[in-house]
């Protein structure tokens, strides 16, 4: 069997930097630490952490008063920070800088007159943070047949903005439709869709061709990793999405001889390689990288922080 690593894979730079952030919290505040949903949508990342003895809420209430409190690389609603400051908790915002951008656009735009067609999944962390900047000011168009239920006219100011984790087909078809119906629709000033998530599509759409059999790992809550999973097998490839090497079936390979790797942005790299290497054990055969981009991306700790490793000293 011929194993292909697709290159761009796994941690993203938003990633990166929102498990440092608790990593470095933890050294520096100890345990227990508390975390608004999870740092990133991973469940081997998350039960890492778990261990360590943070503890993910999904609501702000349930941090004690006067407590360290991180926010998610999805980011948070104003409201969120509002209830979180009035507990008197340290607040460290790890949400990722290209979130924050969506979020940036949507305060902006909103205050401008326009009304907002966010692209995106209802429910999403990223999606309900983002409306929460402007609840008033926002629709969420989870598909084309979405638009054709709006109330506006191509006379109202509208703008679109897009969810940063979305399959790039599925945004176009939607995207499309909302300039189909409202030709005079603002386009943002530039692209929202994060450029991890745009470069694994890319490798996946790329490589997977050349393949029978597609394995994406992520957990399941991970939208770029079934992103991923659904545009391989929207191009005929086969594709399973498999939390671990647990998951493997090995009649998913029966007649099979090559094989795409690859990795949602908040997946670990050690679990692709528990995979590849019990494909070996299994089936043997040859592992070859394929490097479709190169990524050179890295974002700063956030100066909250930066801050609090400068007062406090590491446990």
């Amino acid at each position: 069997m011929r194993i292909l690593l697709a290159n761009p894979r796994g941690f993203c730079a938003g990633v990166n930097m929102a498990i440092q952030c608790v990593e470095e919290a933890v050294k520096i505040v100890g345990t227990p630490l508390y975390v608004y949903h999870e740092i990133v949508h991973n469940r081997h990342v998350v039960q890492q952490f778990v261990r360590q003895g943070v503890v993910f809420v999904d609501d702000i209430d349930e941090v004690p008063s006067h407590s360290t409190v991180i926010f998610s690389a999805h980011g948070v609603s104003p409201d969120v920070r509002k209830r979180a400051k009035g507990r008197g908790c340290t607040m460290i915002d790890a949400t990722c800088p290209l979130v924050t951008k969506v979020h940036m656009e949507a305060i902006r735009y909103a205050r401008q007159g326009y009304h907002i067609l966010l692209v995106g999944h209802a429910g999403h962390d990223e999606v309900v943070g983002t409306v929460g900047e402007a609840p008033g000011a926002i629709s969420i168009v989870e598909s084309p047949a979405d638009v054709e239920k709006l109330p506006f006219t191509d006379a109202d100011p509208l703008v679109y903005l897009t969810q940063t984790t979305l399959s790039m087909d599925d945004a176009n078809l939607i995207i499309d439709a909302i300039k189909k119906r409202y030709p005079h629709v603002k386009s943002p000033p530039s692209e929202d869709i994060c450029y991890a998530t745009t470069n694994r599509q890319h490798a996946v759409r790329d490589l997977g061709r050349d393949v029978d059999v597609v394995l994406v790992v992520g957990s399941r809550n991970s939208s770029n990793s079934v992103r991923l999973t659904e545009i391989s097998q929207n191009t005929g490839t086969r594709a399973y999405l498999v939390d671990d090497v647990s998951e493997l079936r090995h009649e998913w390979f029966d007649g099979v001889e090559n094989v795409l790797v690859t990795a949602g942005a908040s997946a670990p790299e050690h679990l692709v390689r528990e995979i590849v290497d019990n494909l070996l054990t299994k089936h043997g055969g040859q592992v070859e990288e394929r490097h479709v981009v190169e990524e050179d991306m890295h974002f700063e700790l956030p100066i909250s922080l930066r801050r609090l490793r400068e007062r406090a000293p590491v446990r």
